[in-house]
């Protein structure tokens, strides 16, 4: 099975993970359903079946090398982030603002050599979006629950056979590289009620029907029912269709993956400490 994560840092009802699962036939990925798991506690319960899957998470899966240097944190990754976990949210806050404090205005953030080709926030941010604590609340999750995160962990002298039928593998994966292939600058989803516009949901609409003719770099198109599609159309958040926009990208990956490539299309020279997103 595939999965795609919309994840959260502090999931409710009203803002939930999403998963979006779904199976890889040729050059289709056919949706199955979406599941919505509504606290930190569900994730972890579901990352510790013994399913077998290949996921994408819209999750940063490493810190900014010159970041962690500039910190003396550890330098291997597994280390790196089993220290941030013992981390609060208000240590990280501090941690990131003095180091962003000492930096010149323009410079303050560090960034991953993922974040340029991606387009993505650097992961250190701790607001808007708050992908720093993403981090905080999913890799070690991840991690506690021995999940393969390839070219991060385990090491490849630990890594799990290809044949292990419980094999779970995770890779990091960003719905905003695929959503700006087909929309550009255009805005498909706020979380705020008043921003949730007819033309936010034209464009959710337009995304749809780029995805089902496969439009993008990837080669791959979804398959949806009339519901499903509905279901996306109607999510005004837009969190359903980032679960389907990371769905695609892990079908990619495990494109990948059966061609031979043990990385799942992530980059042989990507720093493992900093990892890299799927497809960037």
């Amino acid at each position: 099975m595939l999965v795609g994560c919309d994840f959260s840092s502090s999931p409710t009802t009203r803002k939930p993970i999403v998963l979006a699962w779904g199976s890889l036939h040729a050059t289709v990925v056919i949706l199955d359903r979406l599941e919505f798991l509504y606290s930190l506690d569900a994730f972890g319960q579901w990352l510790s079946k013994p399913d077998a899957w290949t996921g994408a998470f819209d999750i940063p899966f490493g810190l900014p090398r010159e970041l962690v240097a500039a910190l003396s944190w550890p330098l291997s990754w597994e280390a790196c982030m089993r220290h941030y976990a013992t981390l609060s949210r208000a240590d990280i806050r501090t941690a990131f603002s003095g180091f962003c404090d000492s930096r010149p205005v323009g410079s303050k953030f560090a960034h991953r050599a993922t974040d340029k080709p991606a387009g993505s926030s650097p992961s250190m941010k701790w607001v808007n979006p708050p992908v720093a604590f993403m981090l905080h609340a999913g890799v070690p999750r991840l991690l506690d629950a021995d999940i393969v995160l390839p070219g991060l962990h385990p090491p490849p002298t630990r890594m799990h056979r290809p044949c292990d039928p419980a094999r779970r593998v995770a890779l990091e994966a960003y719905p905003g590289l695929l959503a700006r292939e087909l929309l550009g600058r255009r805005s498909y989803k706020s979380d705020d009620r008043a921003k949730q516009t007819t033309d936010r949901l034209i464009a959710r609409k337009d995304l749809i029907t780029g995805l089902e003719a496969g439009r993008t770099r990837l080669g791959l198109r979804i398959k949806l029912t009339h519901a499903q599609r509905d279901a996306l159309v109607d999510d005004a958040s837009g969190d359903s269709l980032d679960a389907v926009l990371c769905l695609l990208q892990a079908a990619w990956g495990q494109q990948k993956y059966a061609k031979g490539d043990p990385l799942y299309g992530l980059p042989a020279d990507m720093d493992p400490l900093e990892g890299w997103i799927l497809s960037a």
